[in-house]
């Protein structure tokens, strides 16, 4: 990961700068940034808008970062982006420039794509911070910044709102701001930054009313209710109590692109994006019986969430936690948080360079009050938890990284994807590389 935008801008320009006619919502925040994407833009499409969207990581293919008009990217298409982008970035290289970094080319390959496809709006997600992030070479419609925390503080900063002015570094001078729900330390940051480039600052909990009336493992029925029009209740698959601060941030976000652009929104395109967004990896039911729920949740925010999201849910009974983290997030308070509700632990890899050794997780499980904790593969621990969740009445939890999540989502046949053909020459779990290492967000093992 390397901040700052003066390689990305010089990979654009050689490509002919294809952001430069893109009409943009530019997504920044440390929870909840990619569900609150997702939804945006699977309410702009049910709206009859032709769409792009990208986000990052992907959990099991490369092609999950880029969608078109509702669709991901098909093979070729990517490749031949790519391509592209590939020569840009050497010929950048060679010319005396900085080689460009996995995210970047990630990011001018999603451009080059919105381009090619006739894409003329598209949501695009911040990979890490927003200030120097990759992506804020754009002059976006609207810039939304989700829930402020505690993550990624070696390149961001130690404090809530040393953070917060990172990601608040893609508000634009005059584009209008939308703030989800966060500490008051950052929205106070926020709200100044855009107060200093003459923005409209919108408060998404303020403007937007949304009230979980069913809590369910498998989804959440709310009612949604703006100052402009009272939505009734819709229920979206989209599980966990704290999505609903996510709808208020995107309906709030959507009403605003919509008068910018000047387009009139129907109810009925929200109540549609709502009941067809899919999110995978986010609270996810990946199996009924027993139940098992995969999130990507890895920092203390997350952990919060989550069990807020079991509490909810009114689950009672007990849980097995399958868990394996990144060796850059807090573990410990992570952990913390959520050791009082298991009964039972497996520590896991993940399938990613940087992972925490299963063996140094599992003794941070004990640490934080989880007696009986083993360390297996991934597969096995699936398999174990649930054969003693279903002995036990009980829930599985797979939790601590976006790349754990994808790995047991594909062991759990519950990727909701068409994955690839196998391929004798390609280990799917051998890690994505580059002549230059991995940079950017860190990918995750890739089928690409």
């Amino acid at each position: 990961m390397r901040p700052g935008l003066e390689t990305m801008r010089a990979v654009l320009a050689r490509l002919g700068n294809p952001e430069a006619g893109l009409a943009t919502v530019h997504v920044a925040g440390t929870n909840g940034k990619g569900s609150v994407a997702a939804l945006v833009a699977e309410m702009l499409a049910a709206a009859g808008l032709r769409v792009g969207r990208y986000t990052s990581p992907h959990l099991v293919r490369f092609q999950e970062r880029f969608w078109l008009a509702g669709q991901p990217v098909d093979d070729a298409a990517l490749a031949t982006a790519a391509a592209e982008v590939e020569a840009a970035a050497l010929a950048v290289e060679q010319g005396g420039g900085l080689a460009a970094t996995f995210f970047e080319c990630a990011t001018a390959v999603a451009f080059v794509l919105f381009q090619r496809a006739g894409i003329r709006l598209a949501v695009i997600e911040t990979g890490l911070g927003g200030r120097l992030d990759a992506t804020n070479v754009l002059t976006p419609l609207v810039s939304v910044i989700t829930r402020i925390g505690l993550d990624h503080c070696e390149q961001l900063g130690d404090t809530i709102e040393v953070i917060a002015a990172e990601k608040a570094g893609i508000i634009k001078p005059g584009r209008p701001v939308i703030c989800g729900a966060m500490p008051g330390e950052a929205r106070a940051v926020i709200r100044q930054t855009a107060a200093e480039h003459g923005c409209a600052f919108v408060d998404a909990a303020e403007e937007v009313n949304v009230t979980a009336v069913a809590v369910a493992l498998d989804g959440l029925t709310v009612r949604i209710a703006t100052a402009a029009r009272d939505l009734g209740k819709v229920r979206t698959p989209l599980a966990g109590a704290y999505q609903a601060e996510n709808i208020a941030t995107a309906v709030a976000t959507l009403e605003t692109v919509a008068t910018v652009l000047q387009v009139s929104l129907e109810d009925a395109a929200i109540h549609a994006g709502l009941q067809r967004v899919c999110w995978p990896g986010r609270f996810q039911l990946a199996v009924r019986e027993p139940p098992v729920i995969v999130d990507g949740a890895h920092n203390p925010d997350g952990a919060r969430a989550v069990r807020e999201a079991l509490r909810r849910a009114k689950f009672r009974g007990p849980v097995a936690l399958v868990a394996g983290f990144c060796d850059d997030k807090d573990t410990p308070g992570f952990l913390r948080l959520l050791a009082s509700g298991v009964r039972r632990a497996w520590a896991v890899s993940v399938p990613s360079p940087r992972s925490r050794p299963a063996a140094a997780t599992a003794d941070l499980m004990r640490a934080a009050g989880i007696s009986r904790v083993e360390v297996a593969d991934v597969a096995v621990a699936l398999a174990a938890a649930q054969v003693w969740a279903r002995a036990e009445g009980g829930l599985v939890l797979v939790c601590g990284s976006l790349f754990l999540a994808g790995q047991a989502l594909v062991l759990l046949q519950a990727y909701p994807w068409p994955l690839p053909e196998p391929n004798v020459a390609a280990d799917p779990n051998e890690q994505l590389r580059t002549t230059k290492g991995i940079g950017g967000d860190g990918a995750p093992p890739s089928s690409v």
